[in-house]
């Protein structure tokens, strides 16, 4: 069976930059500038763009092409012989199975929204009845389904008309829809009354905001959203660099990819921020900024019906880009191993996603007392966790220390690789960076991001409860609610760990 072929370069480029675009560009990213100081956020955020997602982007690209398949085999064809790597192609499988199951229901939110600000719904309403909207509509289960499969059913047809014609042409016209709608969007609100103010904050550093909020924590910060925006570390990004010919190097289409992925975060800030500084709303609300806090500012704007319709529709359009290019991946999976035809892999993953989607839809209502990360969480917690906290960073280590180990691909097929062709090329001086330092700093997010969800509340809460008694600070630690859960998973973490670590440095005496 000939490998699918992109129909042009700028294809390939709004096809992988549309994957990577997604909600944590057009969802996160403006809260996150919110919570950590505005332009002071922006420009370390810019810095660990290029120091950390540049890398990995390189690797998973130059995998997928040099193997010409997908994660599930790209492993065994490159390995050095002996090599066990292979074994590691299941987190990128897993990885893109899960975070479609929960990231078709937020594309239903997103359309539903949509389909609510087109029909007039939020137009002259009070605020009380639009932030109730949300909450009715996650305990209506019918609904978020049906959304739900509507996103699912949208995205496999799209994947079955095939590579070139369905997925790169309709992405291709879907991004750049989303940036013209983005570009309206933004002019727009920056000249609402007192917009201005919002501009200036995410404009300007203050170097006030750093003493506030601390250097170290805006640089954590910015590492983790530049880390996982671009949704490195499940082979999302290799399947096309499969898909890709030589003509073009593979560092220098990574630059675009990352330019076009920043481009829309920043225009995403330039909606969100002074809009909220307009109508003097908080710009560090978190995930209800989108759904409860916005939709009460296009309700009492001037044209709020049609600005709040275009501003659904490319937060729509971001989440369907990146699930339509995460269901080509999938498709390929099973075309790659099982050797189905495209129209039977769409036809049974279509099937499996309509069932893997319903835990998470029915997380928010009937099964709403099954709380996996502890008091308060949700099926869709548990399943963003793993992906976002566990298998990106796994993963991510997995596709550097590939490409630099000689038991895996090594240093010289790598670079071979990813210097093919015209454009920017790789250093070959990065060789120690990407073996030791970048490494340990994925693995330090990794072990922060169970830091932050597990530990650290725990240790506030004893911290305050003992007073500064050694002896009731322990005990309050091992009595909190929460403390079995976040043990099984510190453990889990290890493991994790562990099982790369064994695969990593398998004879690495041979070295």
């Amino acid at each position: 069976m000939n490998r699918a072929r992109f129909g042009s370069r700028l294809g390939f480029i709004l096809v992988s930059a549309g994957c990577a675009v997604g909600l944590g560009n057009v969802w996160k990213f403006p809260y996150m500038c919110g919570q950590y100081g505005g332009a002071v956020f922006i420009l370390v955020y810019l810095l660990c763009l290029l120091v950390l997602g540049l890398p990995i982007m390189a690797c998973e690209f130059a995998v997928g092409r040099g193997s010409q398949k997908s994660v599930a085999q790209s492993f065994n064809v490159l390995q050095a012989k002996g090599g066990k790597w292979n074994r590691l192609g299941i987190i990128g499988v897993l990885g893109c199975y899960l975070l479609m199951m929960f990231y078709t229901a937020v594309g239903g939110w997103l359309l539903y929204y949509c389909y609510k600000s087109a029909a007039g719904a939020f137009s002259g309403a009070s605020k009380e009845a639009i932030d109730a909207t949300f909450g009715s509509l996650m305990g209506d289960p019918a609904t978020m389904m049906l959304w739900t499969l509507i996103v699912i059913v949208i995205s496999f047809a799209v994947c079955l008309v095939g590579m070139k014609n369905g997925v790169e042409r309709v992405t291709k016209y879907m991004m750049i829809c989303l940036l013209a709608i983005m570009a309206v969007l933004a002019v727009r609100i920056v000249t609402l009354d007192g917009a201005i103010e919002g501009v200036k904050f995410y404009l300007v550093p203050d170097i006030k905001q750093i003493e506030k909020i601390g250097f170290g924590n805006i640089l954590v910060g910015a590492m983790n959203q530049a880390f996982f925006t671009l949704s490195l570390g499940i082979g999302a990004m290799a399947i096309f660099g499969s898909y890709l010919d030589k003509k073009r190097s593979i560092t220098g289409e990574s630059v675009f990819i990352c330019i076009i992925d920043t481009t829309v975060a920043l225009l995403a800030g330039f909606i969100v921020i002074p809009a909220c500084f307009a109508y003097n709303v908080p710009q560090d609300a978190g995930p209800s900024l989108i759904f409860k806090t916005l939709p009460n500012v296009f309700a009492n704007m001037a044209g709020g019906r049609i600005w709040g319709t275009f501003f659904f529709l490319f937060l729509s359009f971001a989440a369907l880009t990146t699930i339509i290019t995460v269901f080509e991946n999938i498709v390929a999976y099973a075309m790659d191993v099982l050797g189905w035809s495209r129209k039977k892999s769409v036809f049974v993953n279509l099937v499996a996603m309509c069932v893997l989607c319903v835990p998470c839809v029915f997380g928010f209502s009937i099964w709403s007392g099954i709380q996996p990360l502890g008091e308060g969480s949700t099926i869709m917690d548990l399943e963003d966790f793993i992906v976002s906290n566990n298998l990106l960073p796994l993963g991510s280590i997995v596709y550097l220390l590939f490409c630099v180990k000689k038991n895996g691909w090594g240093w010289d097929n790598f670079l071979a690789e990813a210097n093919a062709g015209e454009g920017l090329k790789f250093p070959r001086k990065m060789r120690f960076y990407l073996t030791w330092i970048l490494p340990a700093i994925v693995v330090y997010i990794y072990i922060n991001g169970y830091w932050e969800k597990f530990v650290s509340p725990i240790v506030k809460a004893a911290a305050a409860e003992a007073n500064g008694s050694v002896g009731a600070f322990f005990g309050a630690v091992v009595g909190h609610s929460n403390f079995a859960v976040a043990a099984v998973w510190v453990v889990l973490a290890v493991a994790f760990l562990a099982w790369i670590a064994s695969i990593v440095f398998r004879k690495c005496k041979a070295e």
